[in-house]
């Protein structure tokens, strides 16, 4: 083991391998106050280890996880397309599990009621568990009922016995998120009912090593997971994979189904063959995992290239969204208002405010209708489809899309743009 190196925060193995180290970042949802910008910022390492016993990539709790979440940013409500994709959800959970009036379902970090409020509008009991008091308050305001708490085995103890236990838990995005592995799915069992159904969605490591999604790597997501890690964590705990869907969220992730050990519901062949895929593809090795940063220092090189020779052509350019994953992505390349000049956001919260670490100014999107950029560069690139529908009049006046991973590529107009 390495000299002040960490423990897996999973099998507890002392980790000897660095997956990736990005240097040093602020918290990539603390953006700043104008009259705190004189003010200076906390950073932290972003040093990415992996476990060579049970192949856990993951970053050590460099801040504990009640001051990120406490007044936090991200409101899952501002993508029109992640609002289809929880509807969507909620309708197929509902006829798959045959949810009703009669069923309690509980989602694990619940944001601000973008999902649950879709079980409330067909009658199905809910109940959010969520730590950040913003959101939550925004939840409870479309009518999500909302537990300030995280969730582990004393909040699962606690709204089992209050509650019932429940038929449907889920949590998108959250898995990663949690420093307390062994705590938050110990949890699990505890508030399952005996034939309930655990559906975790989060971001495919597969994805992120082979399409270089290194800027989806910050202090929040404490672990990066593949499927052979997630069944091996899943099993420690009493509960039984038993379906899986890869879907394009969050540029590309999986959607795990869980059962207690024993419960009735049936195997899917589609588990086994993505086990054996990633398994094939070195995944319960080491090899995979080896020669990641080589290959995110060129993309590095190759964006801070874009942007100079832009720059040196005489060129504009702005940058669209202001996700925690752009945060990452402008503090490791070093990229300040000298190369993108401000920012636009859907989200509120966010207007007058600066990007952490990188001080970008960051206006509503109405901003750029009485601007004339010459490159727009999309920061949540995993909504690039969606954001360039919504940027179409740009285009058509002459500004391009520009998108950052893997590598900086300017987007051909698309139809509606044309």
């Amino acid at each position: 083991m390495l000299e002040n190196s960490p423990a897996c925060r999973f099998c507890e193995a002392g980790l000897e391998h660095v997956f990736v180290d990005l240097g040093l970042s602020p918290l990539c949802e603390s953006f700043v106050k104008p009259q705190d910008a004189n003010q200076g910022e906390s950073f932290y390492p972003l040093k990415v280890w992996v476990c060579s016993a049970c192949k856990l990539v993951q970053l050590q709790e460099y801040v504990a996880a009640d001051e990120i979440f406490d007044d936090y940013a991200y409101f899952s409500s501002f993508s029109d397309s992640w609002l289809k994709h929880a509807a969507n959800y909620c309708a197929a959970m509902t006829k798959r599990f045959a949810l009703d009036a009669r069923s309690f379902v509980v989602e694990v970090a619940s944001n601000d009621g973008y999902l649950l409020r879709n079980f409330v509008e067909s009658g199905v009991p809910c109940l959010g568990v969520e730590p950040s008091w913003t959101v939550a308050e925004a939840a409870k305001q479309v009518g999500v009922e909302s537990l300030v708490r995280f969730f582990g085995r004393d909040t699962a103890t606690e709204v089992a016995a209050d509650r019932g236990q429940a038929d449907l838990i889920l949590g998108n995005n959250v898995l990663a998120h949690v420093p307390d592995l062994n705590d938050f799915v110990g949890g699990l069992p505890l508030l399952l009912a005996p034939e309930g159904v655990v559906t975790m969605e989060f971001p495919h490591l597969m994805r992120l090593i082979e399409e270089g999604q290194y800027d989806t790597i910050y202090h929040e997501h404490y672990s990066y997971l593949s499927l052979v890690t997630v069944q091996r964590i899943f099993e420690a705990h009493g509960l039984e994979l038993f379906d899986v869907e890869e879907l394009p969220s969050h540029g590309g992730s999986l959607r795990v189904y869980a059962k207690h050990q024993g419960a009735s519901h049936a195997i899917e062949a589609r588990l086994g063959e993505l086990l054996e895929r990633e398994r094939a593809a070195g995944y319960d090795s080491m090899d995979v995992y080896l020669g990641f940063t080589e290959r995110v220092e060129a993309q590095k090189h190759g964006l801070l290239q874009f942007l100079i020779e832009a720059k040196q052509e005489g060129k504009r350019v702005v940058a669209y969204g202001a996700p925690g994953k752009g945060n990452t992505l402008l503090n490791y390349c070093g990229i300040r208002t000298d190369l993108i000049e401000y920012a636009v956001d859907r989200n509120p919260y966010k207007h007058g405010r600066f990007t952490p670490g990188t001080r970008i100014p960051i206006h509503p999107v109405e901003h750029l209708e009485a601007d004339n950029p010459d490159y727009i560069v999309i920061l949540p690139w995993n909504l690039a489809r969606e954001i360039a529908r919504q940027l179409a009049p740009m285009v058509r006046g002459g500004a391009r899309l520009v998108v950052p991973i893997p590598s900086a590529m300017v987007l051909e107009p698309t139809a509606e743009a044309a």
